[in-house]
C-alpha cells in the first residue's frame, strides 16, 4: 500500500503533463492548418488575380462583371499585399482581407470598407498614420488612398460604414491587437483617394 501510495502523485502528475501535451499539439497543429487554409487560399487567388489581369491587358476579352473582379490590397509601409475576397464572413476572412459587399467599389464614390483579422493580414494596421499611402489594385487601375485618420469603437457602431459623398477607404480590424481571446473593440483606419493611374502603366 505504502508503495502504490508513493506512485500515485507521480502518475498523476505524468498524466497532467500528457494532457497538457497533447492539448498543446492539438493546438499548433490547429494554427498550422489555419495558416496552411490561408496561404494556399492566397495562391489560389493570386493566380486567378494574374489571370484577371491578362483579361484587363486584352480589349478583345469580354470585361468582367463588377462581382467577378478581384481587388488587391497592398500598404507598403507595413508590408502588406493580399488579394482581397467578396465577403466578411469567417471562411472568406481566413483566406483573404474582406470587401464588405454592401459597401462601394475601390474608386468609386462612397465608402469603401475592408476587413481583415488582427492575427494575420490586418495585423500592423494599427501602424498607419495620417499621409501614409494604401494602394488598391482593380481592373487594371491602381487606386492611391492616403490615410487621414483612425479610431477605435465598439462593434456595434456602425456608423464606419456609412456611405460617404466622395471616394474613401475605411480597414477594420479587431483591437487590441494582441488581445487573448475575442478582442472587445474595432480599430478603424479612414483613408481618402487621392489619385489613380493605369496598372499597365506603373506596374504590379
Amino acid at each position: 500500500m505504502k508503495f502504490a501510495a508513493k506512485l500515485c502523485p507521480r502518475s498523476w502528475r505524468e498524466a497532467v503533463s500528457l494532457v497538457f501535451l497533447a492539448v498543446g499539439l492539438a493546438l499548433i497543429g490547429y494554427v498550422a492548418s489555419q495558416y496552411w487554409g490561408m496561404y494556399s487560399g492566397q495562391r489560389r487567388l493570386q493566380a486567378e488575380w494574374q489571370k484577371q489581369m491578362a483579361t484587363a491587358a486584352n480589349p478583345g476579352l469580354p470585361p468582367l462583371s463588377e462581382a467577378e473582379m478581384l481587388t488587391r490590397v497592398s500598404i507598403p509601409k507595413i508590408r502588406l499585399d493580399a488579394v482581397v475576397v467578396e465577403g466578411a464572413t469567417p471562411k472568406q476572412l481566413a483566406i483573404g482581407p474582406g470587401h464588405l459587399t454592401e459597401t462601394a467599389y475601390p474608386g468609386e464614390t462612397g465608402n469603401t470598407v475592408i476587413t481583415g483579422h488582427r492575427d494575420t493580414f490586418f495585423r500592423h494596421i494599427y501602424e498607419l498614420e495620417k499621409g501614409d499611402a494604401v494602394f488598391v489594385h482593380r481592373n487594371g487601375e491602381v487606386f492611391k488612398y492616403e490615410v487621414t485618420g483612425k479610431k477605435i469603437v465598439k462593434p456595434e457602431d456602425v456608423s464606419v460604414l456609412r456611405p460617404t459623398s466622395d471616394p474613401q477607404l475605411t480597414l477594420i480590424t479587431c483591437y487590441p491587437t494582441y488581445y487573448i481571446g475575442p478582442a472587445p473593440d474595432r480599430l478603424v483606419v479612414f483613408s481618402k483617394l487621392v489619385d489613380h493611374s493605369n496598372e499597365m502603366r506603373v506596374g504590379n
